[in-house]
């Protein structure tokens, strides 16, 4: 595909870091972390966000680099490895910690919500997995109360063993959102494995790995995502 400077401007434009949603004024501060194959820019992370948004908090989005690039010259881009994945959080942490410095946000506590791969890189970074190394993203990560996991990748389409050492190895509050449906992680499997204490699960009724439900089930995408918002407030509240 051959694309006019036009279009590459206008990608360009949608390929910024991160997009700050909300009031500047909310002490809760979501940070929103997009899945392996669709970016913030998606209806479903624009959906969430103005439904968050509208609930009171403050979220910010981002792209990881890889998706960034792909956005940019339109050629589509495998994730980059988990340790360049965890170092860009690092680095919108320590933008975060910038932009607190200045004013433009007032989080006294941040709240991490990934999609699918985000979750597992922002388990991850607050697992003992990760050391930590910028200073301001770690003044960030002081005041990250905990994280909600939407759709975790627990174990890859192809099979494998079960990704729970990004979890099993943090001590921070977890809460899941899995699609009854998600062949990433079926409720027969989460049940057989062991979890630590502080990891709540939420089945989302239908639910496939992006939450849509089958027309026969009786309910609806729009009801799962309403659940799903729902849920992320009730777990922020219990966190106060």
């Amino acid at each position: 595909m051959i694309y006019s400077q036009d279009s590459i401007n206008a990608n360009a434009e949608l390929a910024r870091d991160y997009v700050l949603d909300g009031a500047v004024a909310s002490e809760t501060l979501i940070v929103l972390a997009h899945g392996a194959g669709a970016n913030m820019h998606h209806a479903f992370m624009q959906q969430l966000t103005q439904s968050l948004v509208d609930e009171g908090f403050a979220v910010y989005r981002f792209n990881f680099l890889y998706m960034q690039a792909n956005m940019l010259d339109g050629k589509k881009r495998p994730p980059d490895r988990a340790p360049k994945l965890v170092q860009h959080l690092e680095s919108v942490l320590a933008d975060i910690q910038h932009k607190q410095q200045q004013g433009e946000i007032n989080a006294k506590r941040i709240l991490f919500v990934g999609k699918s791969m985000g979750s597992r890189m922002m388990a991850t970074l607050t697992s003992s997995l990760h050391q930590c190394e910028m200073i301001a993203a770690q003044s960030a990560l002081n005041r990250v109360i905990g994280q909600v996991c939407l759709g975790y990748p627990f174990v890859p389409i192809k099979g494998g063993e079960p990704r729970l050492p990004p979890l099993n190895e943090s001590s921070m509050p977890t809460l899941v959102l899995q699609g009854e449906r998600d062949k990433f992680g079926l409720p027969d499997q989460i049940a057989s494995w062991t979890f630590r204490q502080g990891i709540e699960f939420t089945s989302i009724p239908d639910g496939d790995h992006s939450f849509a439900p089958r027309k026969s089930s009786g309910t609806t995408f729009d009801a799962n995502l309403a659940l799903v918002v729902a849920e992320i407030i009730r777990f922020s509240k219990s966190l106060a």
